[in-house]
């Protein structure tokens, strides 16, 4: 490499980094960019964390409206695919220091990150252990939940307080030593709303608290990088953003098909080589790739029984998502974004949360296309759709009539995110998109309130309404959208019905519960149907500024 091609680089990470030039089908060509002797000059500054750094703003890189435009302008993004590279040699062990020792600097901390990724999008960040400091892992402690599962340590998090600052000053010692040791995940069932079981796995504690400090800090890169239709498991994004979304891109949009798809065992199939050489393209820190390799090598204990794992990522583990999201991001989203804007012949939009994604077009020659496309696609990376929760189905302003006219029934419907989602008209006549609580799963929920009631028969009336209150809130609160107060109405009149046969059952006075009292009883401790939520037309455009993000 000759000394014209080096300059000094002062970026607000403060690491150095790798510059890559290229694209999939060419090999990246690197060039090593050397910092400055003045940068190299008190290097342990950069391990000086500031926790107020864990509260940087969290805004999206682009627009939330799915068109068929970029959803991520600017510089080239990263390539489709990757190919394998040697990774360049960590930076020395770094000294922690007082932060009031250190005056106060531009590039400093989480958001210098996130500055120097949003400026760079083809920046490797190659020193980002010294931020997963005691400061950070103290916030990370304090971010999980206190009454989780313990994991195969058996430790739980109100034991792991006692005595927590020397336990987390051990721990962020074994981290920067290399004595760190990911622990085995606890194997646990849980029962989906189609009665298979979906496999959990409950880390140890001290790994859900460095794998929260290490998320806190690949977030600030990735969010960078992630595209604008992509809500699944993301800071200040939730399934109603990606609800709202999707009804916009529908009703706003030239949409008459729409592909409802589900990617098979996802979080169980996921390559880790691939996953690597993702991390690869914006992280050339070798001890954070090694974390990440240790968690994913770490196996599965169930019942004693200690198992390898070689594919997958375990579904609860705090990291999960956001590999997830990574692996993602370069498997579909950049590839459908591109595919998009060089194959469509008309308009396309598309949501994507998590492995659930729904893409709507305006060609059926183009959902064709792009269907047979993304099965190769996802083949190629150990991936393939679900048979039985994809579907291309014929749907949006003119489905209707168009049916109609070929003597078909009415448009079918699809689910997403707990919600199916019907073609519909408003009271004035125009086309609108219904959304109505998945059947299905509202039966098993009240079949789960049933089975509680059951073991509650016998508890004070007052203990079982604060019960029951508690459930049916939470059941609104994710449920009271716009167009669903029929379904609203019809929870609630099912669970004053089983309270009713419950407390009916208590004795042999049950007579004496008429349906005028337990009416009177469910007043007082069920809250009402009601809508909680905006239309999303209001909170669709609360969440950006005339048609761009907060960011641009």
């Amino acid at each position: 490499m000759s000394d014209a091609k080096r300059k000094p680089l002062v970026d607000a990470a403060e690491s150095e980094t790798l510059r890559m030039r290229g694209n999939s089908l060419h090999g990246n060509r690197e060039t090593l960019e050397t910092p400055s002797p003045k940068v190299g000059e008190g290097r342990s500054e950069k391990a000086l964390c500031r926790t107020a750094d864990m509260y940087v703003s969290r805004e999206s890189d682009g627009p939330i409206v799915p068109e068929k435009r970029a959803n991520n302008a600017g510089p080239k993004a990263a390539a489709e695919s990757v190919e394998g590279r040697g990774l360049t040699k960590g930076n020395a062990e770094q000294t922690l220091l007082v932060p009031d020792a250190v005056p106060e600097r531009r590039g400093m901390g989480l958001l210098g990150i996130r500055e120097a990724a949003k400026r760079d999008k083809t920046m490797r960040f190659t020193a980002l252990l010294h931020h997963v400091c005691p400061e950070l892992l103290r916030a990370s402690f304090f971010e999980l939940k206190r009454q989780a599962v313990p994991g195969v340590d058996g430790m739980t998090w109100h034991e792991y307080g006692r005595n927590l600052e020397e336990r987390l000053d051990d721990l962020h010692g074994r981290i920067h030593r290399g004595a760190y040791r990911a622990q085995p995940s606890k194997r646990a069932w849980i029962l989906k709303a189609d009665g298979r079981q979906r496999p959990l796995g409950i880390a140890a504690l001290e790994d859900k608290i460095v794998q929260h400090a290490v998320k806190t800090v690949l977030e600030q890169i990735y969010e960078e990088d992630f595209l604008g239709f992509s809500y699944g498991f993301r800071p200040e994004r939730s399934c109603h953003n990606a609800l709202d979304a999707l009804w916009v891109g529908i009703a706003h949009h030239k949409v008459n098909w729409v592909l409802d798809a589900d990617i098979r065992g996802f979080f169980d199939n996921i390559d880790h080589e691939w996953m690597l050489k993702f991390l690869e393209h914006r992280i050339a820190d070798r001890r954070i790739l090694r974390l990440i390799r240790k968690w994913l090598k770490a196996g599965v204990s169930e019942d004693g029984q200690w198992s390898r794992t070689t594919v997958g990522t375990p579904q609860g583990s705090v990291i999960s998502p956001l590999l997830a999201n990574v692996f993602l991001h370069y498997v579909f989203d950049l590839w459908a974004n591109q595919w998009r804007k060089r194959q469509a012949r008309g308009s396309v939009i598309m949501v994507r949360y998590a492995d659930d994604f729904v893409v709507g077009f305006q060609d059926r020659g183009d959902a064709e296309r792009f269907l047979r496309d993304l099965r190769r696609r996802l083949e190629q990376f150990g991936l393939q759709l679900h048979p039985d929760k994809t579907r291309l189905i014929e749907f949006g302003r003119y489905a209707a009539e168009r049916r109609e006219k070929r003597g078909e029934g009415r448009p079918e419907t699809f689910d997403f995110l707990g919600f199916t989602h019907c073609c519909g008209k408003t009271r004035k006549g125009t086309f609108t998109i219904k959304r109505k609580s998945i059947a299905k799963r509202m039966r098993a929920k009240l079949q789960k309130i049933k089975m509680q009631l059951k073991r509650r028969m016998h508890d004070a009336i007052d203990e079982v309404g604060g019960w029951l209150r508690s459930v049916v809130r939470g059941w609104f609160n994710y449920h009271a959208i716009p167009g669903n107060i029929n379904c609203l109405d019809e929870f609630r009149t099912q669970v004053q019905r089983l309270w009713r046969r419950t407390l009916r059952r208590r004795s042999q006075k049950g007579r004496v519960w008429t349906w005028a009292r337990i009416q009177r009883l469910t007043k007082r401790w069920l809250p009402k149907a009601q809508i909680l939520h905006p239309y999303p037309d209001e909170r669709f455009k609360s969440s950006t500024t005339q048609g761009r993000s907060r960011m641009r």
